[in-house]
C-alpha cells in the first residue's frame, strides 16, 4: 500500500503540536492536559537517572584535565559542570517539590523545555573542551562520559516531546556556532527535523492509543455501570466461570441467596450451585452435560441445588469463551429470575383449577380428577363413585341476608363438606350452591349412604354468621361406575338425574341413579321436543269451565283451561306439559297464545259473561304483559272488565317494586284480578294489602269434603269469605263436586262455584250452547250427598248382631262407615245395630245401612281414624 508523504504538512503539524506542549490556550482540551500530566510524571520518575548522569560527567572531565595538569581549563569546566547540575537540580524541584503541583502542566514543559536546551548547551560546551585534551585513556573517558550524559539525557527528555525538541536544537545551536553555517550545521538541522517530525509522528500514534484506550475505559465504565444498573433494578443477573468450571464471576443479589456459611458461591461449580427444574431424570443431567462438552445452552429453569435455599426458579443461558489462540477460557452467560412468573403461572392455575371462594376444586379440575378416575378404573376392577349436592334454602339466605352473607356461608360449607369427605375423595365446588364429590375406590353403596347421610347432617347443622342463625339443608344424586356410566358425561347426567329425584322426593335426601330416572328424563325431553311443534301445528284448544254466582245459579263467566290433544299420546295433562313448559322457556308463548284465544273466543259470548285466564309467574315477571294484554283485547274487541287474570299466590316470591308496579299497570287496564289457588301456596296475608285483586279463589283441597260432618274446611272457607268480604273481594270455590256442597257454599256467603257440578271444561261450540240454553242458567249433576274419602282393602274382620256372631270381609272403608261381603240378610236387617271388629280384640258399634247380594253397607257410631289400621294388623282367620 502506498503511503504519501508531504514534508511541509509534517512540518506544520509538527510546528503546531510543539506549541500545543508549549502555551496553554483557553480552546486546550482537557485530554491534552492529561497528556502532559503523564508526560511529567514519566520524566519525573527518570529524571534522578539523568542527575546522576549529569554530575558524572564534568567530574570525569575535570578528572582528565588533572590527569594532564591542563589547570587552564578548570574554570571553563568547573562553570559549566555547575550550570549543568544547577539545571538538573531546578528540574528535579521543578518535578517533585509539593510546589511544583501548583504549577500548570504546560509551565511545566516550558520550564524543562529551556533548562534541557540550556543542558543541551553545557554538554556540547563540555564536548568541546575536552577536544583540547591530549588524546589518552583519561581524555577517551571523558569523552564518553559527556557523550553518555547527552544519551541519557535525550533518552530521559523522551516523554516530554517538546523537551526533547528543545535538547536537540541546543545542540544544532551549539554545532553551528562551532562550525558556522556550513555542512555540519545543515546535516544537524536536517536531522533534528526529522527528529521533530518522527518524534510528533509517534506522539500522534501514541495520543491516538490514550484515544483510544480512554474510549474503551468510558465504553467499560458505562458498560459495567450499565451492567450493574440492570442487575440491580431487574430480574436479569450475569455469571462466569474457568476453564476448570468454578464461578469467578457471579452476579451479587444471586450470590448472596446462594452463599453459605462454609461454601461461598464464588469459586464453586455451577452444577453444585443449580439443578435443571425438571421431573424427568435425563434433563437432570443436561446441565453437566453441556459444560462438559463445552456447548451452548439457552433458557434451562433450574433451581438452588441445595433444599435448604429459598423457593426460586431462574433461567439461565450461558456459552463457552476462548482466547485469541482458540483456548478454552470458561463459560459465560446470563439468567433472570423466574420465580415471580412461576408463583403468578401458579396463581393463574390455581385460579384456572380452585374456586376463587371457597378454595375448593373448581367445574375444571373436578371434570379432569373424574375423567382421569374413570380412565384408571377402566382398566381395574374397581367402581367409583360421583355425588352431586345441591343446598336446599341458599337462595332464601342471599336474598333475605345478602350475597356477603351467602359467600360466607358457601365457605363453612366447604369446610364441612371437606371434613366429612376427608381423604376418601375430592371435593369441588361447580358454582352457585352445586357442590361436587369424586371418590375414586368406593362403590358399596351401604357406604355410599352413610357418608350421604354424614353430610347432609353435618350441612344441615346451624351456622352462625354475622349474629345471624342460618339453617339450609342439603340434597344429594349419587352414581356409581361403571354401573351407570362409563365416561365422564354419562355419570355426571346420571347423577344429576339422581339429584332431581332427591329434590322431587321432598330434599334433604340421597338417591342413589336408577334407570327409570333415565326414562322418566328422556320422556320428559321428548315431551319438551313435542311441546315446541304443538303450538305451531295446533295441537292445543281452549276449553272453558263455567263460573256459576251462587245467588242466581247464573253462569257469570268461565275460566280458560288449556288443552293439548296429542297426535300420539293422545290427551296430556296439563300438569304434566304445564310445569316442562316453564322450566324450556315456553309458557309465556303458549301463555299468550291462550290469552288471544280465549279473547276472541270470549267476544262470541254475552257482554255481560267474564273469561278467566291464567297467568304464570314468568309470564308476571315480564314487563310486556300489559302490552299483551292491552293487544289482546283490542284485537277481541271485549271490554277489559270481562278479562279476568288469575295470579297465583308464586308472583309473591320476588314481592318487590316491579311487581307492585305489575299490578298498578294491570289495573290501569281495567282488566279485573283474581288471586288463584288461594291457602296453598306461600301465603301471607300481607300481600292482600298491598295487591288489588278483585276476587279470591278458594282451592279445591278445602272444598272437598267441606259437606261432611265434623271435617274443618268449612270453617276455614268461612274465614276466607269472611276476609275477602271485609277487603271488598268476591270468592270463587274451585272444585266443587257434589250438591250438598253448593248449599253449604252459598250458605258460607261464598260469591260463586266451579267444579264439576255445573259441568267439565267444554270447547267454545259447546259453551255457546250452554249459554244459549235456559237463558245462561246452571245446572247441576253428579252426586248429591258427600262421602268420606273410602279406603280400598280386603280384610277379614268379626261381626256380631245380638247372640249371633260371624265373620266377614271388608271391601272399603273411610272414617265414617264401610262396605262388607260374605254377610246374608234380607231387607228387614236394614237399621239393627251390629259390632265389628276393626282391631284385633277390639269391638266398635256400627249401624247396617244397606244389603243386596251377599254385600252391605255400615255405618260407624263414630268417627274412626284409618290410620289405626297401618300401626295394627288383624291376625288372618279360617272363614267358616
Amino acid at each position: 500500500m502506498a503511503v504519501s508523504f508531504h514534508p511541509f504538512r509534517a512540518l506544520s503539524t509538527t510546528a503546531g503540536a510543539f506549541r500545543d506542549d508549549l502555551m496553554f490556550g483557553t480552546g486546550d482540551r482537557d485530554g491534552q492536559r492529561q497528556i502532559l500530566r503523564k508526560q511529567i510524571a514519566q520524566l519525573s520518575a527518570a529524571w534522578p537517572f539523568a542527575l546522576v548522569a549529569l554530575l558524572t560527567a564534568p567530574v570525569i572531565l575535570w578528572g582528565a584535565a588533572v590527569a594532564q595538569r591542563r589547570f587552564d581549563l578548570y574554570p571553563a569546566i568547573q562553570i559549566r559542570g555547575g550550570a549543568l547540575i544547577t539545571a538538573g537540580l531546578i528540574i528535579l524541584l521543578l518535578l517533585r517539590s509539593p510546589l511544583a503541583q501548583r504549577v500548570t502542566p504546560h509551565a511545566q514543559v516550558r520550564t524543562v523545555t529551556l533548562l534541557g536546551g540550556c543542558i543541551a548547551a553545557a554538554l556540547f560546551s563540555l564536548l568541546g573542551i575536552g577536544g583540547q585534551l591530549v588524546v589518552s585513556a583519561a581524555d577517551i573517558a571523558g569523552f564518553v562520559s559527556i557523550f553518555g550524559a547527552i544519551i541519557v539525557i535525550a533518552v530521559v527528555l523522551h516523554p516530554v516531546r517538546a523537551a526533547t525538541i528543545g535538547f536537540a536544537g541546543a545542540l544544532v545551536v551549539g554545532i553551528t556556532v562551532q562550525t558556522g553555517l556550513g555542512l555540519p550545521a545543515l546535516i544537524a538541522l536536517t536531522f533534528l527535523l526529522c527528529l521533530a517530525i518522527a518524534t510528533y509522528s509517534m506522539a500522534r500514534l501514541d495520543r491516538a492509543a490514550i484515544d483510544t484506550r480512554e474510549a474503551a475505559d468510558t465504553q467499560g465504565r458505562v458498560t459495567a455501570r450499565l451492567v450493574e444498573e440492570y442487575e440491580a433494578s431487574t430480574t436479569g443477573w450475569f455469571w462466569q466461570t474457568d476453564s476448570h468450571g468454578r464461578l469467578t464471576y457471579l452476579s451479587p443479589k444471586v450470590a448472596h441467596e446462594l452463599d453459605a456459611a462454609d461454601a461461598p458461591a464464588i469459586g464453586n461449580t455451577l452444577t453444585a450451585l443449580f439443578r435443571v427444574d425438571s421431573a424427568a431424570p435425563e434433563t437432570e443431567r443436561t446441565l453437566a452435560f453441556h459444560l462438559s462438552s463445552r456447548t451452548a445452552f439457552s433458557n434451562y429453569s433450574v433451581r438452588p441445588a441445595s433444599d435448604g435455599k429459598l423457593e426460586r426458579w431462574w433461567s439461565i443461558s450461558g456459552r463457552p469463551i476462548s482466547d485469541e489462540l482458540g483456548r478454552f477460557q470458561g463459560f459465560v452467560g446470563s439468567g433472570s429470575d423466574l420465580t415471580e412468573n412461576r408463583r403468578a403461572d401458579a396463581e393463574i392455575t390455581r385460579l384456572a383449577l380452585f374456586d376463587s371462594l371457597t378454595g375448593l376444586a373448581n367445574r375444571q379440575r373436578m371434570r379432569m380428577s373424574l375423567d382421569q378416575t374413570l380412565t384408571l378404573s377402566s382398566g381395574a376392577a374397581r367402581t367409583s363413585a360421583l355425588f352431586l349436592l345441591d343446598l336446599d334454602r341458599f337462595k332464601a339466605v342471599n336474598d333475605t341476608l345478602g350475597h356477603q352473607v351467602g359467600d360466607t356461608l358457601l365457605k363453612q360449607v366447604a369446610q364441612r363438606l371437606t371434613r366429612a369427605v376427608g381423604e376418601a375423595g375430592l371435593v369441588g365446588r361447580l358454582g352457585g350452591d352445586e357442590f361436587q364429590i369424586v371418590l375414586p375406590t368406593e362403590g358399596n353403596r351401604d357406604r355410599l349412604s352413610e357418608l350421604a347421610r354424614t353430610i347432609i347432617a353435618a350441612l344441615s347443622q346451624p351456622y352462625f354468621i354475622e349474629g345471624s342463625s342460618i339453617t339450609i339443608g342439603c340434597s344429594a344424586g349419587i352414581a356409581i361406575a361403571p354401573d351407570d356410566g362409563r365416561d365422564a358425561e354419562t355419570l355426571i347426567r346420571n347423577a344429576d338425574l339422581a339429584l332431581y329425584a332427591a329434590k322431587a322426593d321432598g330434599r334433604g335426601v340421597h338417591r342413589f341413579f336408577r334407570s327409570e330416572l333415565l326414562v322418566g328424563a328422556r320422556s320428559r325431553k321428548q315431551l319438551e321436543d313435542d311441546l315446541r311443534t304443538a303450538l305451531a301445528q295446533d295441537q292445543f284448544h281452549v276449553a272453558y269451565q263455567p263460573v256459576v254466582s251462587t245467588k242466581s245459579e247464573r253462569i257469570v263467566g268461565y275460566e280458560a283451561l288449556l288443552r293439548w290433544d296429542h297426535p300420539t299420546r293422545g290427551a296430556v295433562s296439563p300438569a304434566e306439559f304445564i310445569p316442562v313448559a316453564e322450566e324450556c322457556g315456553l309458557i309465556e308463548a303458549i301463555g299468550e297464545w291462550v290469552l288471544r284465544t280465549a279473547c276472541m273466543e270470549a267476544a262470541g259470548w254475552p257482554h255481560d259473561v267474564r273469561v278467566a285466564v291464567n297467568v304464570s309467574p314468568i309470564q308476571f315477571a315480564n314487563p310486556a304483559l300489559p302490552t299483551v294484554v292491552t293487544s289482546a283485547l283490542a284485537k277481541s274487541g271485549i271490554r277489559p272488565a270481562r278479562l279476568e287474570l288469575e295470579i297465583t299466590e308464586g308472583v309473591f316470591l320476588n314481592d318487590n317494586a316491579s311487581s307492585e308496579h305489575m299490578f298498578k299497570m294491570l289495573k290501569g287496564l281495567g282488566v279485573r284480578l283474581a288471586l288463584d289457588d288461594f291457602g296453598t301456596g306461600y301465603s301471607s296475608l300481607g300481600y292482600l294489602k298491598k295487591a288489588p285483586f278483585d276476587k279470591i279463589k278458594i282451592d279445591q283441597s278445602f272444598v272437598k269434603g267441606a259437606a261432611i260432618a265434623g271435617n274443618r274446611n268449612a270453617a276455614i272457607i268461612k274465614a276466607i269469605v269472611t276476609l275477602a268480604d271485609t277487603l271488598g273481594m268476591e270468592t270463587t270455590a274451585e272444585g266443587v263436586e257434589v250438591q250438598d256442597e253448593i248449599a253449604l257454599i252459598r250458605d258460607l256467603g261464598c260469591s260463586h262455584i266451579q267444579g264439576y257440578v255445573y259441568g267439565k271444561p267444554a270447547r267454545a261450540a259447546e259453551v255457546l250452547r250452554q249459554l244459549a240454553a235456559a237463558d245462561g242458567m246452571a245446572t247441576a249433576s253428579g252426586y248429591r250427598v258427600s262421602r268420606s274419602q273410602r279406603q280400598t282393602m280386603l280384610r277379614k274382620a268379626r261381626i256380631s248382631a245380638g247372640d249371633v256372631t260371624g265373620e266377614i270381609r271388608i271391601r272399603n272403608m273411610s272414617a265414617t262407615g264401610a262396605m262388607i261381603d260374605g254377610i246374608d240378610v234380607d231387607e228387614t236387617a236394614i237399621g239393627i245395630d251390629i259390632l265389628i271388629e276393626l282391631i284385633e280384640d277390639q269391638m266398635f258399634p256400627a249401624k247396617l245401612r244397606w244389603a243386596k247380594d251377599g254385600k252391605a253397607g255400615i255405618e260407624f257410631a263414630e268417627h274412626f281414624n284409618l290410620e289405626r289400621l297401618a300401626a295394627v294388623a288383624l291376625p288372618a282367620r279360617r272363614s267358616a
